[in-house]
């Protein structure tokens, strides 16, 4: 579903992040990357949905069979490509449920698809809110405006949720959530687990994978794939830490 080969990119002026990365994630799989900060996991994030400033100067992007390295983000975004933020935005006056309204009937316009009525949408929404414990009232309100760090981060699923892309990639979905809404991303990351679709989880941490059993798991570090493995290797990293990996990259 996913097949990155020797990609490099830069950031900034020229300052180049990734540094001949391969990296393959089959529809129906999960995949986690760890490494430690610097090492290009957010920035792999921003390449792969076509973030303005970030640029690929060699190496291929091939999703579901086209290199989509030359894509407009909106673009990639039609065709399933979705990214849940370390950091999610807020956006004052912007009502959460006109947000993701226009979302995906910009979305569905963009495939040739009909839009979805006012009526079906909210009968989408609720059923998708339900699994993330997300309120009514949170769903009235401006796009994360006054949520916790947490709230934010169930609004990121439930954005997914209702989208239905085909390729998540969750950049750091862990940071910032405590046990409890750690749990109930999870499960709603987990709810979204199909063999048509597939995920690369970015985090830190093992206890994220503790709730999101990947298939495979990655090391980055100096801006490539160093070492990859079973979930295995994430106890491996939480017991050791990185620094045999950067030395070696």
């Amino acid at each position: 579903m996913l097949e990155i080969k020797n990609l490099h990119a830069s950031v900034g002026d020229d300052k180049p992040i990734l540094k001949g990365l391969d990296l393959s994630v089959p529809a129906g799989e999960v995949h986690a990357i760890m490494g430690p900060n610097g090492s290009g996991k957010s920035t792999l994030s921003y390449v792969l949905t076509g973030r303005d400033g970030y640029e690929v100067t060699d190496g291929t992007i091939i999703y579901d069979g086209e290199d989509v390295a030359e894509l407009a983000p909106e673009e990639r975004a039609a065709r399933g490509l979705f990214l849940s933020f370390q950091y999610p935005v807020e956006i004052p006056g912007v009502p959460t449920l006109t947000f993701m309204k226009e979302s995906l009937n910009a979305q569905r316009r963009a495939r040739g698809e009909d839009e979805m009525s006012a009526p079906d949408f909210m009968k989408h929404v609720r059923e998708k809110a339900k699994l993330l414990n997300i309120s009514g009232d949170m769903l009235k309100r401006p796009v994360n405006v006054g949520f916790s760090g947490g709230e934010k981060k169930r609004l990121e699923i439930l954005q997914a949720a209702v989208l239905e892309p085909r390729f998540l990639i969750l950049d750091e979905t862990d940071s910032g959530l405590d046990i409890d809404a750690l749990k109930v991303v999870s499960d709603g990351v987990n709810a979204l687990r199909s063999p048509e679709r597939g995920m690369l989880v970015i985090t830190h941490y093992q206890r994220l994978l503790d709730h999101i059993a990947p298939d495979k798991v990655h090391v980055m570090s100096a801006g490539r794939i160093v070492a990859s493995g079973g979930p295995e290797l994430a106890k491996e990293l939480e017991a050791e830490g990185y620094d045999k990996y950067v030395r070696a990259a």
